[in-house]
């Protein structure tokens, strides 16, 4: 007992000793956690009795639990109860002290990962410390990240998705406010909270953010934020709105904890600064580090699919979303009803979807006059592909017509509305009628260059198309040609031919045939290896649960009667094989030709290989460089350089959108279209005068002081020089030379003549 005594003011030498010998010092340790026990329901009644020494408590206890873990089995519930239903009354250093322990005790594998998030989550809506809120978030985050690093751990992701949904979910029933006007006063909850949508909001957060770093990257995970895009509150509704979207514009969205240096500064600083060996070996160091981190982190970020294309039920999804927004057309503000118009958008052009009534809702914004104009047209060309009915389309064609493209609007609007309609009409031509196809082609003949661009745009798409809505004079050389050997347009709902094969895999399969020539890979296993590196990180989520028995694996089957059947894993093997048969004479004492490769060629490669996410991007860049040597030998013509631009826009779209597939989606620049330079306005060029009379002075030229050592103006002869020829037409000088005779003429001459040969000598 004196031992115990001496020891009770010196809480870390006791934390030493009982981690060398918990048994020897088992009674020490019990006096002290009955001693917390007795603070603790003091705390209770009064909390700032012996706050700092509760602290040290809870903090010893924290360290030498995993020592004694009968005896501190309630602990970690203490903490929790602590933090969850005293919040309010605690003090902010308490509160910071409780998490931190919470957080020692999962590192020390004393609570588990679902325990301490059960505690956490519901803490980010309550405290009002930035800094505790981020030190939280990022726990969080490293605690799932952590958890998911070696291979998927499907039990705690199913439970804190369930955690997630759960939030997101709980304020689901409550009454619409809307952003537009003043908000409403919000009841409290039975908890003590506001409905105020905290929590849902910090549930989306927190799912996007595992969503981009690639922890997360199934479908339940995009089921939680689907679900906040029909939240009451407004502010959980745009931020889902912004993940499906691939906008950046979110809220509590922090600095990112793993930024990577820019590796040219760091150069620039070193050639700048003392050149030492140290220096230099540090550099090396983190350029290593800093190529090895970018690695990881375009490991993280690549996904199977886009979000959009892992919806579940998108027709649903895509009817809600139509269904909220005109139902709440007068409580939602401008910006937010485009925002969902993009996402309603973008799902039915992302999978073809048929919300025929989204047409008839956005026909009443289609003015010129109308606010953010451009981003609406955006969202209905989007929103038209090849399955959508014409007859819907017509009357949106007709409108656009009607008010974007009359004489009494400006170019600019003209050149909007002739693009809008191309957009749509590209995506489905039959929504365009053939007298006011005539009418829109003529304004290629107007003098602004938008309004040319956009009407030849029109032309050139239905030549290709439909050529025979065109007039006889305005088909081309190609559609005269398609109409005079017969060739009919695809009536609706019609394709123009099977599927046989991926476009341009031809060329994937002649390059990967090469690098296996380079490599000299021989065997079928290095491909496997290949194809196993191609999949990393495009992995996706497997079941795992334990209910699957070991015996469930490979099936035998009989081979009777299957003597003839021949399994081949490689590509390689069937090409030396292919080869053997082609080496070998025919009957005929010929050799048998191989098969030449031209446009008609079908590969094989889709039926031999397993394509991954990676082969398809590489079939993208293969593409792109087919296409630009094409348009440099100039054998593809006009045809290769407009698919050589698409392919290049498909490419800067999905950078921007980080969605595989985005040829469905346009920019706004696609609807304004090529703008000349506008005229500059009365404070442009006022900015430009002042900046013209930088460094001289006021109203005074210096055009002769700087020429000269003695500061003097120009003479007049040097003046009449630069005179325009209307100002001197009229002098005496001028229309002597008109009236001078032939002899005056050669006098003059022989004058200048002399007078030159004296000044050279």
């Amino acid at each position: 007992m004196p031992r115990g005594i001496l020891l009770t003011s010196n809480l870390p030498q006791l934390q030493n000793l009982i981690k060398r010998d918990p048994v020897g010092y088992q009674e020490e340790f019990l006096q002290q956690w009955n001693h917390y026990n007795s603070i603790r329901q003091i705390f209770q009644t009064s909390p700032d009795e012996q706050a700092k020494h509760f602290r040290e408590l809870i903090s010893f206890i924290a360290q030498v639990a995993p020592c004694y873990p009968k005896e501190t089995a309630d602990f970690p519930s203490h903490l929790s109860s602590l933090l969850l239903d005293s919040h309010a009354i605690l003090s902010p250093d308490l509160r910071k002290n409780l998490v931190q322990n919470l957080v020692m005790l999962r590192n020390k594998n004393v609570i588990t990962s679902i325990e301490l998030l059960r505690t956490l989550f519901p803490l980010l809506p309550r405290t009002t410390s930035s800094t505790l809120r981020a030190s939280i978030r990022n726990t969080i985050l490293s605690d799932i990240r952590n958890a998911n690093t070696p291979s998927k751990n499907h039990k705690l992701n199913r439970a804190v998705q369930a955690m997630l949904f759960g939030m997101v979910e709980k304020g689901m029933e409550a009454e619409v406010v809307g952003d537009k006007g003043k908000a409403k006063a919000v009841k409290p909850s039975s908890d003590g909270l506001g409905n105020n949508g905290d929590e849902a909001m910090w549930a989306v957060v927190l799912t996007t953010e595992l969503w981009k770093k690639g922890i997360w990257n199934d479908s339940n995970c995009v089921s939680i934020i689907a679900l906040g895009c029909f939240h009451p509150v407004v502010k959980v509704q745009s931020a889902s709105i912004h993940f499906f979207l691939g906008s950046e514009d979110e809220l509590y969205e922090d600095e990112d904890e793993d930024a990577i240096p820019d590796p040219k500064s760091l150069q620039h600083r070193r050639e700048i600064n003392k050149k030492t060996r140290s220096g230099e070996k540090k550099l090396r160091k983190t350029l290593k580090q800093i190529k090895k981190k970018k690695h990881h982190k375009a490991a993280e970020n690549k996904t199977n699919f886009p979000a959009l294309q892992v919806l579940n039920d998108p027709q649903t999804f895509a009817e809600k979303l139509h269904d909220s927004l005109a139902r709440h057309d007068k409580r939602f503000s401008l910006p937010h009803k485009i925002l969902i118009m993009q996402l309603l958008s973008r799902v039915m052009g992302a999978h073809k979807l048929c919300v025929l009534s989204f047409y008839t809702y956005i026909v009443k914004y289609l003015t010129h006059h109308q606010l953010q104009i451009t981003a609406i047209l955006v969202a209905l060309a989007q929103s038209v592909h090849d399955l959508t009915p014409p007859d819907c389309l017509t009357p949106v064609v007709r409108k656009l017509a009607q008010e974007f493209v009359h004489p009494g609007v400006g170019s600019e609007v003209i050149a909007a509305g002739l693009n809008s309609i191309r957009e749509v009409c590209r995506r489905q031509p039959w929504a365009m009628e053939e007298d006011l196809l005539g009418d829109l082609v003529e304004y290629r003949k107007s003098r602004d260059k938008g309004v040319i661009a956009a009407a030849r745009g029109l032309l050139q798409l239905y030549r290709e198309v439909n050529p025979g809505m065109l007039k006889r004079r305005e088909r081309g050389k190609e559609g005269s040609k398609a109409i005079g050997s017969g060739a009919q347009p695809l009536p609706y709902g019609h394709s123009s031919k099977p599927a046989e094969d991926i476009e341009d895999l031809v060329l994937l399969e002649d390059h990967l045939r090469a690098l296996r020539r380079e490599e000299g890979v021989e065997s079928g296993d290095e491909g496997e290896e290949v194809d196993e590196d191609d999949w990393k990180g495009w992995d996706v989520e497997e079941d795992s649960s334990e209910d699957s028995s070991d015996g469930e694996g490979w099936i035998d089957v009989d081979s009777d009667g299957d003597e003839n059947i021949e399994v081949s894993d490689s590509e390689d093997e069937q090409e030396k094989k292919a080869a053997k048969e082609d080496a070998k004479p025919s009957q005929g004492d010929a050799p048998t030709p191989a098969p030449e490769a031209g446009p008609s060629r079908v590969s094989s490669l889709a039926t031999t290989k397993i394509l991954t996410p990676a082969d398809f991007a590489l079939l993208n860049d293969l593409r792109r460089q087919a296409a630009a040597s094409a348009v440099e030998s100039g054998s593809g013509g006009k045809a290769a350089k407009r698919k050589l631009a698409a392919l290049e826009k498909t490419k800067s779209t999905a950078a921007q959108t980080g969605n595989l597939d985005s040829t469905a989606f346009i920019s706004e620049l696609d609807i304004i279209g090529p703008r000349k330079k506008s005229k500059a306005d009365y404070a442009e060029r006022i900015a430009s005068i002042e900046k013209g009379r930088e460094g001289r002075e006021k109203y005074g030229s210096l055009k002769g002081k700087r020429k000269k050592e003695v500061g003097s103006s120009s003479t007049n002869r040097e003046k009449a020089r630069n005179k325009p020829i209307m100002m001197i037409l009229g002098s005496g000088k001028v229309r002597g030379k008109k009236k001078a005779s032939l002899r005056e003429k050669q006098q003059k001459l022989r004058k200048h003549i002399d007078k030159g040969k004296k000044a050279y000598h």
